[in-house]
């Protein structure tokens, strides 16, 4: 196991940083948020395979590359390194190629370019997951240039798109259905999308809702002549989230998992037809998810007791009302659901959680397993399927999805240094 990583070695940063300004570079050109933002991830693979590609087989090299595009402009990329025993395989999955949106006037520094400054990379991408990327890139060049000789078959696949990718077909979805997932099941497969370096144990459900709301509009000079949507909906929402609390207390096993969270139901976006500041909505649309596999048919009983009895509502003010008996018109709402994901329990007896505990113990220098109530469903659809399935990563949690985000060149060595570990000790094995 000693000489694996001997082999290995540590990180080039030189080479990582190098590859990281590349990609961050590229940053712009792969936000994810259609219809606006439709991401090229095949701008990343590019830089990807110039690393690569001067080491694959056709090449006289030991990679075997394969870059699969299903839709144009947005290609995986899946990259072997084979071992002497065909039934042994650890594969390195999850490094998506799309980032979040980045609005460059909210940020200190400019989202779209890495910038240095002393340990930290700065940029878009760099934690979420870009570093995961250039992290990955790194390590198959590295076993490429060493040709160490390995039992088990070393795979990393660079995924277009984690989010949505079973509804796109472009990603993990179609790549399994093609049968380039069917390997993985001989040996433990790492995700590689979470932070903080450390095992994530656990993922929550998460169902995405819309509460529309319906009053009646008119000028704000006269309110008593309005069903006022917006306030209907901030007291419906406080009364379900209320409910929602008293049915989903904590489970225990939050505890057991180490949940930051506990199940939650909460507004993430608001939307009305628009008007002036003189102009009462007598519409409106809250969005938002909820964090519990089987709540919709409780949630569906709120609403429908609310419109039973909207009177008994809270209102706002000696003219608000949700009622106006004179025009028989009375505020409602309803309620719809969009595609439930699965949250996963990652099993804390295989043998990926194993190597990848004791690798961290010995590189970080400790283990402290968490869990989030974020949602990976794609890792939940491998599981089912029989797949030993761990997750970690290595940039920071609190710059997640945030504007300002970063990583630490400290902290993405020592994830380079997991999986060499992950490496040797699955030659034992």
């Amino acid at each position: 196991m000693a000489d694996v990583k001997q082999i290995l070695g540590d990180l080039n940063k030189d080479s990582f940083v190098a590859l990281m300004k590349k990609v961050i570079g590229e940053s712009k050109y792969v936000q994810n948020n259609p219809p606006d933002l439709i991401p090229e991830e095949d701008r990343i693979v590019k830089h990807v395979l110039d690393i690569l590609n001067p080491f694959s087989n056709k090449n006289g090299g030991p990679l075997i590359i394969n870059h699969i595009a299903y839709t144009p402009n947005r290609g995986n990329l899946i990259v072997e390194y084979p071992g002497t025993d065909p039934k042994k395989v650890v594969s390195f999955v999850g490094m998506h190629m799309d980032v979040v949106p980045a609005n460059p006037d909210q940020w200190a520094f400019d989202p779209f370019s890495l910038s240095v400054d002393g340990d930290k990379l700065k940029g878009r991408g760099t934690t979420d997951c870009l570093g995961h990327v250039a992290l990955v890139t790194e390590l198959m060049k590295s076993l490429a240039e060493t040709k160490i000789k390995l039992k088990s078959t070393v795979i990393a696949i660079f995924i277009a798109s984690e989010e949505n990718a079973s509804i796109q077909g472009i990603g993990v979805d179609a790549l399994d259905k093609d049968g380039w997932f069917d390997n993985l099941k001989q040996g433990p497969l790492f995700w590689i999308d979470t932070a903080d370096k450390q095992p994530c144990i656990g993922t929550g459900g998460v169902i995405p809702w819309k509460l529309e709301v319906f009053g009646k509009g008119f000028h704000s000079g006269l309110p008593n002549k309005a069903i006022n949507a917006l306030e209907l909906g901030m007291e419906a929402l406080k009364e379900i989230q209320t409910r929602f609390y008293r049915d989903f207390p904590p489970h225990p096993k939050e505890q057991v998992y180490k949940f930051e969270a506990p199940s939650t139901m909460k507004p993430t976006q608001w939307f009305y037809p628009g008007g002036g500041n003189n102009q009462i909505p007598g519409e409106c649309t809250i969005s938002g998810d909820v964090s519990v596999s089987d709540v919709l048919k409780k949630l569906q009983e709120y609403v429908d007791d609310l419109n039973a009895n909207i009177e008994q509502l809270d209102t706002r003010g000696p003219v608000s009302k949700y009622v106006l008996p004179d025009e028989n018109i009375r505020g409602s709402m309803s309620i719809s659901f969009d595609e439930a994901y699965s949250g996963v329990a990652c099993d804390l007896n295989s043998l990926g959680y194993k190597v990848l505990s004791k690798a961290t113990e010995e590189v970080v220098g400790y283990v402290e397993p968490y869990s989030i109530t974020g949602s990976l469903p794609l890792i939940r659809d491998l599981q089912d399927r029989g797949y030993d399935v761990q997750t970690t990563g290595y940039g920071i949690m609190d710059t997640y999805h945030a504007d300002n985000e970063y990583c630490l060149l400290f902290d993405m060595s020592q994830g380079y240094q997991v999986f060499a570990s992950i490496i040797a000790q699955l030659e034992d094995y």
